[in-house]
């Protein structure tokens, strides 16, 4: 806002603003905000029969000198704690549990004791910044991270369980929870109900421990990516194992590889040159065996050695090389029609 709030507002039983100097004996709820500077923390609200006197009002203003000593050192000790938390991943992510461990003290050390879960999170509308991320967040942006993290927080100090939240730059949170506990739920649950209206997508790791708390970085982040692909708001790293890997090939950039790698044989096959698509995905399909192969293109096996021949001199490569054989079945399997000659 422009403006700081009112510093303090009366407001009588029918809703409206009332006059100081009017007298009213209406009921009335004085409203008093909390906070320093020009940012308003909280607000406190006193109900009275009559406008406050004298000693009354020197005990509002005492108290709300207190709330207002009390909300900032809140926000210092949580800024403090965040700071903590903050190296305590940093140690973790760098291959150091034992430090780690010894920093986090009883404010974080049980959570290390137990399999725990890293979930990473991010704005719908984030893009990856080109610049080092700035340390403090910004609020109109990380709204709906800070939603999230109060959500997560919340369903820990209910269960009594240990989590650590860190915001890491302008659009990412980090959450590393016990396995299995009211945080992951919380967690699932949120996505199913709030995330994708509140903008948020996260990716989820496997059960991990201290020493491989890297690897539970990777695993949340990749499943974030397949998140975003999916137009989904959650998705578990341990989803990513138990299905096929061919959804994850729906991505622009592998379709173009896979284009540019078959381009060349599908132009051979439009001027009618021979069948060196089909051929080659027969050859493949059948693990390269020439008379299974053959067979199912009902060709002799010399034609097919043929054709094999005349698709590794158009790509310059050899069909000898397992990794060109991967390269060129998952360049069919991701290619949905033939690619369009450049003629």
């Amino acid at each position: 806002r422009e403006r700081p709030a009112p510093a303090s507002a009366v407001v009588g039983a029918s809703g409206d603003a009332l006059d100081e100097a009017s007298g009213c004996a209406e009921d009335r709820v004085e409203l008093q905000s909390l906070g320093t500077g020009r940012r308003v923390r909280g607000a406190l609200a006193v109900g009275t029969g009559a406008a406050l006197g004298t000693a009354e009002r020197y005990a509002v203003h005492s108290a709300i000198a207190l709330l207002t000593l009390t909300t900032e050192r809140s926000r210092a000790l949580q800024a403090a704690e965040q700071r903590l938390g903050s190296a305590v991943l940093r140690m973790l992510l760098s291959g150091q549990p034992d430090h780690a461990r010894a920093v986090a003290g009883d404010l974080y050390g049980g959570l290390l004791d137990a399999p725990f879960r890293l979930l990473v999170a991010e704005s719908a509308e984030s893009v990856k910044p080109t610049k080092p991320a700035k340390p403090v967040p910004d609020p109109e942006t990380a709204l709906p991270l800070q939603l999230l993290a109060e959500a997560l927080e919340a369903a820990a100090a209910r269960a009594g369980e240990a989590v650590l939240a860190v915001p890491d730059g302008e659009e990412r949170l980090m959450v590393l929870a016990v396995d299995g506990g009211a945080v992951v739920t919380a967690c699932e649950g949120y996505a199913r109900r709030e995330a994708e209206e509140a903008g948020v997508v996260i990716g989820l790791s496997a059960p991990t421990g201290p020493i491989a708390a890297a690897g539970a970085y990777k695993q949340a982040e990749q499943a974030l990516s397949v998140a975003r692909r999916r137009g989904r708001a959650l998705v578990e790293h341990e989803e990513l194992a138990a299905g096929s890997i061919l959804p994850l090939l729906a991505d622009d950039a592998v379709r173009a590889f896979a284009d540019g790698m078959l381009r060349a044989l599908y132009e051979h096959d439009a001027k009618g040159r021979g069948d060196l698509v089909a051929s080659l995905r027969a050859w493949l399909s059948r693990h390269g065996q020439w008379d299974a192969a053959a067979a199912d293109l009902g060709v002799h096996r010399h034609t097919l050695r043929y054709r094999m021949r005349r698709v590794e001199e158009i790509l310059g490569r050899s069909l000898d090389d397992p990794d060109v054989r991967m390269e060129l079945w998952l360049a069919l399997k991701t290619t949905a029609s033939p690619v369009p000659s450049t003629e």
